[in-house]
């Protein structure tokens, strides 16, 4: 019988959710072991679980390391909760995601009869986030050595970094990141002494005052254009000035806008309901393929530039069109996959819930002389009341949708069923939620899983972006 606290020894053959990886005993137990660990390494674990058919436990020992293992490049590894795969060599890495996106189709879609290509990696491997976003607090997270007794180096009682895992109340003060933009160093140490010298309070998520309260960096990788953005409780004129005169004496040119977002939310969302322009234009823009986009401090982006244009290749590909085709982009956000494809179809309806990125896509297709894109405010799961917007534009040959992590509503498939294209094109940031609809979508027998290609976004993380295509099934 096995008993919370027991120590247990294990080889690990396998990952499992979230940051766990897979043992089975000598005895046949089933055993989950959380912590920074690799297929292949013998491990000494406690048992924090006994079930009578697996067990969970919390790594404490590496006795044997696996041969997938490399050194971390990050000195917070371990603690921020950010890259825990890290300790992963790269090619690992991508093995595990495509397994990931594999056992999903399989165990929860039910699907076996289908082609999964060899992931797409990404060629930076640091440094690739174009979106960083940091939070301010007034409680740093102590790290091991500082906890155990060595002295104290910092203050207590100011921090801007991450939370640490589970600790929402807590923030790791960092001087770097290693994979946001190169020039997050310069900015988060000029914030942090300005801060300091100042004496800013910090928004405190108890008493609900305080100044100070997100820092965001966005930076555009085929312009070099980077924005600064500053989130506070409320707007001081002179002082979002002088942190300016900081900001491009450490960074001179290379800052390019500097805004400082107002919120009064009791949360610590780094979303302002007003904005203020310090300098610049108040956006920066990016390039995707040959096509411009306006990015405010707002608006939504896709974090790895690089790889959203291979994802975006990806569902062109898939689409296979040949310049007739009526393509809906369902989800379509700021209209950048509508965009993307506009050129190699006759027209583009794209249906999006948040008027604000409707308003954005519109603009995004007019910046870029786009003219067969349309884009609307409409409902998916209230098919009866966009029918008239539907027959105005005519059914699609072709569906591209690109829901949240969540997945689909399931009455948003069936809307998406009534549309009746000859293919789907399904964007999923999740491995579950693509094999939930998809299962759903072949459910009826009209439709089957042709090909699942997976492109990984985030490097050192075990998240992993995929595009599956789903045709009609010839009668």
């Amino acid at each position: 019988m096995y008993q919370k606290g027991q120590t247990i020894t294990a080889t690990l053959s396998d990952l499992a959710d979230g940051d766990k990886c897979y043992a089975k005993l000598p005895d046949g137990m089933s055993v989950f072991i959380r912590g920074p660990l690799a297929i292949g390494d013998t491990v000494e674990a406690t048992i924090c679980k006994a079930k009578s058919s697996y067990l969970e436990a919390e790594f404490t020992k590496l006795l044997s390391p696996s041969p997938l293992r490399t050194e971390p490049k990050c000195e917070v590894f371990g603690i921020c909760g950010g890259c825990k795969w890290q300790h992963l060599n790269y090619p690992a890495q991508l093995q595990h995601k495509n397994k990931h996106v594999l056992d999903a189709l399989t165990h929860i879609g039910g699907f076996g009869n289908f082609t999964l290509l060899e992931p797409i990696g990404a060629t930076r491997l640091y440094h690739y986030r174009n979106k960083v976003d940091f939070s301010l607090s007034t409680s740093r997270y102590l790290l091991p050595n500082e906890v155990s007794g060595a002295h104290l180096e910092k203050r207590t009682d100011f921090a801007i970094g991450f939370h640490a895992p589970q600790r929402y109340d807590k923030v790791i003060d960092l001087e770097q990141c290693h994979i946001a933009p190169e020039e997050t160093p310069l900015i988060l140490n000029t914030v942090r002494h300005f801060a300091v010298q100042h004496k800013l309070t910090v928004y405190d998520t108890h008493t609900h005052e305080g100044f100070l309260r997100n820092l965001v960096i966005r930076k555009a990788f085929r312009t070099q254009e980077l924005m600064v953005n500053l989130v506070t409780s409320w707007h001081d004129t002179a002082l979002m000035h002088n942190l300016l005169h900081a900001l491009q004496a450490t960074l001179g040119t290379r800052l390019t806008t500097f805004v400082n977002n107002i919120s009064t939310k009791k949360n610590t969302v780094a979303f302002g309901e007003e904005e203020h322009l310090i300098f610049g234009k108040g956006f920066i823009t990016e390039k995707l393929g040959e096509f411009e986009f306006n990015i405010s401090a707002n608006s939504f982006f896709q974090t790895n530039t690089e790889q959203a244009e291979r994802l975006y290749e990806t569902v062109r590909d898939f689409a296979a069109l040949n310049g007739s085709e009526t393509v809906y982009d369902l989800y379509c956000g700021t209209g950048s996959i509508s965009i993307f494809v506009s050129k190699h179809c006759k027209q583009v309806f794209g249906i999006e819930l948040v008027q604000s990125a409707v308003q954005d896509a519109i603009a995004n297709a007019a910046r870029n002389r786009i003219q067969n894109c349309t884009f609307k405010q409409l409902d998916l799961i209230k098919f009866e009341s966009i029918q008239s917007e539907l027959r105005q534009f005519g059914l699609p040959d072709v569906v591209i949708t690109d829901p949240p992590r969540a997945g689909m509503h399931p009455k948003a498939v069936q809307t998406m069923l009534r549309f009746a294209p000859k293919k789907i094109v399904y964007v999923s940031c999740n491995p579950a939620s693509l094999a939930r609809d998809g299962k759903l979508i072949c459910h009826s027998g009209h439709y089957r899983l042709v090909k699942v290609q997976a492109i990984d976004m985030f490097p050192h993380t075990n998240h992993i972006e995929s595009v599956a295509l789903f045709e009609t099934v010839a009668i």
